[in-house]
């Protein structure tokens, strides 16, 4: 692992906070019963601390895994735009491939799907608009792109269909964009609330290639600065924290 840029994350950190408390501006709400119970400086807070766990993905995550990550890629970009247009073919073979998963005909595997969306590049021309989600983080090393979708740490099951959609939509429109590149979409979850028991990872079986669609903990933060990143990410946060 080369040189951690711990310095520089500590400084994203305290300049992540320092922003979200001068931007914080809580909505007028008379709480009696807590105000009593805590006190108003607890209560305050209390709010404070709510507020920023509601935005600590966009507010602090995404920050400090682009600085983490601007050592090791080409190109890292938050909150990256994606292609506004898709093949009426490719739309066609990302709806093919969600209906073989829901209806487990098929298993999820970032191979097959990149092979099956690669035959639909020129199958059928015709474009159309589309409105795909932002990349949380896009990272790119020579021909890799990586797309990274960061969750919460526990990201509600039912919504994995939606998730997987995405995964394939984005890799979709950029393999048609530039086949030359080889795109790895992922879901990146920045802690494992579970620990230290292993993340539970069965319910996603039948939708995400878990080996190559899903980054929890260690992983994802091992995979944007080399081995140890996500140890000393969290001594970064208790320093700031003391």
């Amino acid at each position: 692992m080369s040189r951690f840029p711990t310095c520089a994350v500590e400084n994203v950190i305290r300049s992540a906070i320092r922003g979200k408390l001068a931007a914080y501006n809580p909505e007028p709400s008379d709480k009696p019963f807590q105000v009593r119970l805590l006190g108003k400086d607890r209560m305050a807070l209390y709010t404070f601390i709510q507020s920023l766990n509601t935005t600590f993905g966009t507010s602090i995550y995404e920050p400090v895994a682009k600085e983490i990550a601007r050592h090791h890629f080409d190109r890292v970009e938050l909150q990256a735009r994606t292609p506004n247009e898709m093949s009426v073919g490719m739309r066609g073979k990302v709806d093919e491939i969600v209906r073989r998963l829901e209806a487990a005909s098929a298993s999820p595997s970032r191979i097959d799907h990149n092979s099956d969306l690669r035959s639909a590049i020129g199958a059928e021309v015709e474009k159309v608009a589309v409105r795909l989600s932002k990349t949380d983080i896009l990272l790119q090393r020579g021909n890799n792109l990586c797309l990274a979708d960061i969750k919460t740490a526990k990201p509600n099951v039912s919504g994995f269909q939606k998730y997987k959609r995405t995964l394939l939509e984005w890799m979709g429109a950029y393999l048609e964009n530039d086949p030359s590149l080889e795109v790895f979409p992922m879901i990146a979850i920045p802690y494992n609330p579970y620990a230290p028991k292993p993340y539970s990872r069965w319910t996603l079986r039948g939708m995400l290639d878990l080996d190559h669609e899903l980054k929890v903990a260690e992983e994802f933060w091992d995979f944007l600065g080399g081995s140890g990143s996500f140890e000393e990410v969290l001594k970064c946060f208790e320093r700031v924290g003391m």
